[in-house]
Order: C-alpha cells, then sequence, then structure tokens
C-alpha cells in the first residue's frame, strides 16, 4: 500500500498567487492524496478576511486536511492588531481550522503529530522566528512511541535546524534539540515550511533515517523558486518526496527525492 500526501505551506492568502492557487487546487484533485498537509502561513497579515480566503480555498481542497500556523497566521499590523495577538492570538486560526497545537491524525499505516512553533512573542527582536519547549518535544516523543510500525510524522512550520544547503535560516530556540529527540523517537519525516523553498535533507542523528521535509510557497513571495508544493508517497520500503512547481498554468516536476524508510 502507497500513502499519498500532499504538502503545501506559505500560501500566505492576502498575497497568494491566485493562478497558482487555483491551479494547484485541480492537481490536488487530480492527485487524490489520502491527506492534505498544510504547514503554516496560511496568511499574510493574520487578518479575519485572509484567514476567510484561506478557510474558503482549503473547502475545495481534497480531503482529509491537516493544518498547522506559522509565524505569520497572528495578527500584528497595528494597535488593534496586536492587543489581539497578545490576548489571543491563535483565535482566529483556531475558529476555522482547530487547534493551532497538537493535532493528531492517524490512519492505517500512519500517525500524524502537529506542533506549533510560531510564538506571539520572544525576547528577540525577530519574532517570526521559531521556539519549541520541552514539553512539547516529550509530548512528541510520547505520540511518536504510540505508533510503533506506522510511518511517524511531524508536522510544523519553522524547519528545526539548519541544514547544508538550506537557502536561509529559521534559528528554531530548541530546534536541534526537537531533531534529535525526534530521530531518538524514530520520526521518519518532519515537514514544514517558512523559507518558501522545497527542500529535503536528513537530520544528523541516530541512524540518518529522520528526514526535514520542507514545501515551497503558493504566494507571490518567491525566493528564487517558482510556486510549488510537495508530493509524498510512502510504501513499505521508500518515501519519495516531488517538488511540484507552477509554469504558467499547470505545474511540473521541479526535483525530487527518494530514500529508504527506516525498518523496525
Amino acid at each position: 500500500m502507497t500513502i499519498k500526501i500532499i504538502q503545501v505551506s506559505d500560501i500566505h492568502f492576502g498575497g497568494e498567487n491566485q493562478a497558482a492557487t487555483e491551479a494547484a487546487l485541480a492537481r490536488f484533485h487530480l492527485e487524490r492524496p489520502d491527506l492534505l498537509v498544510a504547514a503554516g502561513d496560511l496568511t499574510r497579515d493574520g487578518v479575519v478576511s485572509e484567514f476567510d480566503a484561506a478557510r474558503a480555498w482549503l473547502d475545495r481542497a481534497p480531503t482529509p486536511q491537516f493544518t498547522t500556523p506559522g509565524n505569520h497566521d497572528t495578527p500584528y499590523v497595528g494597535p488593534g492588531e496586536l492587543l489581539e495577538r497578545f490576548i489571543a492570538p491563535w483565535r482566529r486560526y483556531e475558529a476555522r481550522f482547530g487547534p493551532a497545537d497538537g493535532g493528531v491524525w492517524r490512519a492505517p499505516g500512519v500517525s500524524v503529530f502537529g506542533v506549533n512553533t510560531a510564538r506571539r512573542a520572544q525576547l528577540r527582536w525577530n519574532w517570526s522566528k521559531g521556539a519549541i519547549s520541552g514539553s512539547q518535544i516529550r509530548r512528541l516523543e510520547g505520540q511518536l512511541a504510540s505508533a510503533p510500525g506506522d510511518a511517524r510524522i511531524v508536522v510544523c512550520h519553522h524547519p528545526l535546524m539548519e541544514l547544508t544547503g538550506e537557502p536561509m535560516t529559521s534559528e528554531v530556540h530548541g530546534g536541534t534539540r526537537a531533531a534529535n529527540s525526534l530521530s531518538a523517537a524514530g520520526a521518519d519525516l518532519v515537514l514544514s515550511g517558512h523559507i518558501h523553498t522545497p527542500f529535503v535533507s536528513p537530520y544528523p542523528f541516530g541512524d540518518g533515517k529522520t528526514r526535514a521535509v520542507v514545501s515551497g510557497t503558493l504566494s507571490v513571495r518567491e525566493r528564487g523558486v517558482p510556486p510549488s508544493f510537495n508530493i509524498i508517497e510512502i510504501d513499505e520500503a521508500e518515501i519519495r518526496v516531488t517538488a511540484m512547481a507552477f509554469e504558467r498554468t499547470d505545474f511540473a516536476t521541479l526535483r525530487s527525492w527518494a530514500f529508504d524508510r527506516r525498518q523496525a
């Protein structure tokens, strides 16, 4: 049996590439995935109209779906928005997509666990950077241990650590510790976004079979790569990741990766 997951992130409604988001919906339905993962930054400025647009777009996409928020998915433009950010940073997100942290999705042969690496504020100038706490790591370790034999997947917005060839930094507080712990706990994939460029690399811990898988953007905020999303296919022996890039009216293969799956 092959499990197919579509991974998208950084759509940034309010600044989305409209042609790409429409073409992506058509391609999603052709692919008929077992799960659609949206790994954060559904909005640009965290305003109500952008959340509504994101919800309407996902309502037209295949189900089931699994989402986690990103650093853009909390209000921050203007005094009233900043007040909302501090009082109830995830209220708008959760009203439309469910819990911001700790989501779980299971199907035969696969278990998916979500963790929110975005923060309302931090003791550093750039609040867009990520963080993961010790309690979040411990929760994930327990969840991963509960799914022996499954393809075990963690979803967050920020890549947990900087890896060779990655185009930008996300400087996640606690991220290297988390990557090490998730490797030891048997995670197969850690899906994220944030850097707007598709990327796959193993964590340098344990058996080297825990992979960071980053999807690109469907917004106009490109970083040298066209709008894109990932198709992930998992079977008993192998995992394949294909980055699909938008070319005028449709999506075509940009790059692909294949690697052996960890065996119990």
